[in-house]
Parts: structure tokens; sequence; C-alpha cells
């Protein structure tokens, strides 16, 4: 099964110049007023509206710490702060925010997952 997550936005430009340039997510498809980002097994979906849809977290997920220091440093400017351990969910990541203020989290698992 696939699926796509879809938001409201007012920003459609500026989102898809932050997902695809500051996040490396692909443009996979265009439809009238959306468009649907891909980033591996994970699909965005943002259709244009009058108001903007800010509910939830977008976490991607990463293969390795090192990957998520090296994303931290490109988005430094959006981080709410460093990289830090979870021993929770023994995860290591930290979050920040897209142009219309979407909680965003980048992660790696400290355990064996399958991606």
């Amino acid at each position: 099964m696939a699926g796509i997550v879809f938001f409201k936005t007012y920003q459609i430009n500026d989102l898809e110049r932050f997902y695809t340039q500051e996040l490396g997510m692909e443009v996979w498809l265009r439809q009238a007023d959306c468009i649907i980002l891909r980033h591996e097994n994970l699909l965005l979906g943002f259709c244009t509206r009058a108001e903007v849809e800010r509910s939830g977290i977008i976490t991607f997920v990463y293969r390795t710490r090192k990957e998520v220091d090296a994303l931290h440093a490109r988005l430094e400017d959006v981080a709410s702060g460093p990289p830090a351990v979870n021993e929770k969910y023994k995860i290591y990541h930290f979050f920040g925010s897209d142009p219309e203020h979407r909680l965003l989290e980048f992660q790696c698992f400290l355990h064996p997952v399958e991606i």
C-alpha cells in the first residue's frame, strides 16, 4: 500500500523550493493547484488553499547520525536546537520548521531498522 499526506498551503512556490532545494525531495507529480513531493518512500502533497494546515509532525528518517548532523548544519537557521539523543525512543534527532511553520523532525534510529 502507498499513501500521500496532504497539507493546505498558500505558499506553494516557497514550499517547493524549500523541500526540493533544502531537503533534497523531488517533484513526483503536479496537479492543477497541488504538488506532490517525494523523499524515498515519503510522499507529501501541498495544495493551494486560503488557509494553512500545520497539524502533526513531518518526520524525515535517515540512516546515520552523520546524515542528521550534515542536515542540521545545512538547516541551522530553521532548526530549533542541535541534534540530540532521545533515550526513550532510541533516536538521534532535531526539530525545525518549514516556511509555513510546520513542525519538521530529522532523525535516525540508534538501533537496527529496515528503511
